[in-house]
């Protein structure tokens, strides 16, 4: 195939009857849209797995340091907090 300039093919376009013309523009426009598209989603860079930044930022934040550790159960645990806590208000209101 021998390489057509510019002027070929706008010479070669402007031969055509208008609405053609028209399917040519659209076409050459949907063509240029993709391409630049394409090269938009190659250019991003793609964000790491949800499972990545979580785990980056538990690695990055303090140890939890666990209250009442000794307690297993955890209904248990909700109770003794919560009665930790009626304690707590309790005194305050005495004061």
């Amino acid at each position: 195939m021998r390489n057509v300039t510019l002027e070929d093919a706008l010479a070669l376009a402007l031969k055509l009857a208008p609405k053609e013309r028209l399917q040519l523009i659209e076409r050459v426009a949907s063509s240029v849209e993709h391409e630049l598209t394409a090269e938009s989603v190659a250019a991003q860079p793609s964000a790491p797995h949800w499972g990545q930044a979580l785990n980056h930022l538990l690695d990055a934040s303090e140890p939890i340091t666990l209250t009442n550790a000794e307690i297993d159960d955890p209904v248990a645990w909700v109770k003794h907090l919560r009665a930790e806590r009626r304690r707590l208000r309790d005194s305050e209101d005495a004061n």
